[in-house]
């Protein structure tokens, strides 16, 4: 068997989910528009350049959701996949992840983006393993505002997937290969670390690792704007 990781934004689609629905709860009235896409503009540029605090991040956005009823939030996430996602999915790279999993491969998604926004979306390409960072919950279910555990974002991919394997009594070394698809520089540690990087629209930074480590590059939005 081999293992098939998968980043999610600017990966598989070809967008940033995390910005796109705090993008969509500005639109819809259920936050200040002005005041919360300014912030998300801001946490957005950083990730960008890779300077990004993901905890305060993270905490930033769970901090949002705590506002609403999590029946509330369950609607909006229908509405935004509905709207953002599914018009977003690109054959392509539905096709790459059906490869691995008609090959019988044990697939994952590894996101730094929150669970909350990122397990339906894990859905559509019918891979059941998410990695990704965890909401805390309160008996009812609804949002507390903070952070469970550490996020999964730049080295921290690396630990909760090595985690993740060992919940399955394995690790990357019981694996024929091992495959990671990857826009960003930020994933270069877990990129190190598989038999098979694979840098997928990479960004510029990403771009240029890649060609000089001699790592294969993907294309999959080319008919797509990114």
């Amino acid at each position: 068997m081999n293992l098939a990781l998968f980043d999610l934004d600017h990966t598989l689609i070809p967008l940033d989910s995390d910005h796109e629905w705090g993008e969509f709860l500005a639109r819809t009235g259920a936050i200040d528009a002005v005041a919360f896409q300014k912030s998300n503009d801001e946490w957005y540029a950083q990730y960008q350049a890779g300077t990004l605090d993901p905890v305060k991040y993270l905490e930033f956005a769970f901090g949002t959701m705590a506002q609403f009823p999590r029946q509330q939030l369950d609607d909006w996430h229908a509405q935004f996949m509905a709207e953002v996602i599914r018009p977003s999915m690109v054959p392509a790279a539905q096709a790459v992840v059906q490869k691995h999993l008609d090959a019988g491969d044990l697939v994952a998604i590894v996101t730094a983006t929150n669970s909350f926004v990122t397990a339906p979306i894990a859905e559509l390409f019918k891979v059941e393993h998410l990695i990704a960072s965890r909401p805390e919950v309160d008996a009812d279910g609804r949002i507390t505002g903070k952070l469970l555990d550490s996020p999964t974002y730049g080295p921290g991919k690396v630990t909760h997937t090595n985690d993740w394997l060992a919940g399955l009594g394995k690790t990357l070394n019981d694996f024929d290969a091992s495959y990671f698809y990857s826009d960003s520089q930020n994933d270069i540690p877990l990129l190190s670390c598989v038999t098979h990087p694979v840098a997928t629209n990479p960004n510029e930074r990403l771009k240029a690792h890649a060609i000089a480590n001699g790592w294969p590059i993907l294309n999959l939005f080319d008919a797509h704007a990114q």
